[in-house]
């Protein structure tokens, strides 16, 4: 299938109707986290995403499974725009966070990066100390004055439960961490960005099973204070982490809808199929 895609023109889309499963929290106000409108992304005629409609909770952890090539990651990255300098990336439809567009005229791609966290498959700590990686952020945006860095670091790796690991030796270089406290570091590195939502990409995949348990740990804490979409290819994680869960396949969402539902009595055969290893 090919389509010829351009960027999205604000104010030209009507908004798809929201499932049912993902209606906003009821604390959360009328405005869902992030907001998928009939969104489509391609590389030159291939067509990568098609026609995605999906609306994500404030505060709630959304986990997007689906066969290896099925777009999860591009549809990650989509959020906070990663993909802006791949050649003959196109568009069309739009993402809204927090109500506002990522396509948008005015929306500045750093302020966009602030708003919206990405944490990796494999960690990427700056080749600085822990304390730099952390406050590197803050300081470049601005965020608060330079004499509340510290309280901001130490605040950004307690929630990324490493502060007592490493507090002793916050000079030491970001990369003389264990894997599993690297992937912690780029976590705390993240928040100190105060960001809205947090984006992460298969953030266990390259770590050992009690690095594993600790992130997964991490992420249940986190979701009081953000939302968090997160990709994995492992069933029992998206089932222990996530309150929602959305299926893809071949680039479109076949189900979305709350986690234990979706586990337990998915309403399309493919997801169940997905789900049980029949395929993948």
């Amino acid at each position: 299938m090919t389509a010829t895609l351009r960027p999205a023109v604000p104010g030209t889309l009507s908004a798809a109707p929201v499932p049912p499963a993902a209606a906003p929290l009821g604390d959360a106000g009328p405005t869902p986290a992030v907001e998928v409108r009939g969104f489509r992304f391609s590389y030159g005629t291939r067509l990568i995403l098609k026609d995605l409609d999906l609306s994500i909770r404030r505060r709630a952890v959304t986990a997007v499974i689906g066969p290896s090539g099925s777009g999860k990651s591009t549809f990650l990255r989509s959020i906070n725009r990663l993909h802006d300098l791949a050649p003959n990336a196109r568009w069309e439809g739009d993402i809204l966070v927090e109500g506002e567009s990522v396509f948008g005229p005015g929306m500045d791609l750093v302020t966009l990066r602030q708003r919206v966290g990405m944490v990796f498959q494999r960690p990427n700590p700056f080749p600085r100390s822990i304390y730099d990686n952390v406050a590197y952020g803050p300081a470049l945006n601005r965020l608060v004055p330079r004499r509340e860095l510290p309280d901001l670091v130490e605040r950004c790796l307690r929630q990324a439960a490493l502060w007592e690991e490493v507090k002793e030796r916050l000079d030491s270089p970001g990369t003389s961490l264990s894997g599993g406290q690297q992937q912690r570091l780029c976590i705390a590195r993240a928040l100190g960005n105060q960001p809205q939502v947090l984006l992460m990409d298969e953030p266990a995949s390259a770590l050992d099973p009690g690095a594993t348990e600790k992130v997964e740990e991490l992420i249940f804490d986190l979701k009081r204070d953000y939302t968090i979409v997160i990709v994995t290819h492992n069933m029992q994680q998206a089932a222990r982490v996530s309150d929602f869960t959305a299926f893809f396949e071949a680039g479109a969402l076949v189900e979305f809808g709350g986690t234990h539902r979706m586990f337990t009595a998915p309403a399309s055969e493919r997801t169940e199929a997905y789900i049980t290893g029949r395929f993948g």
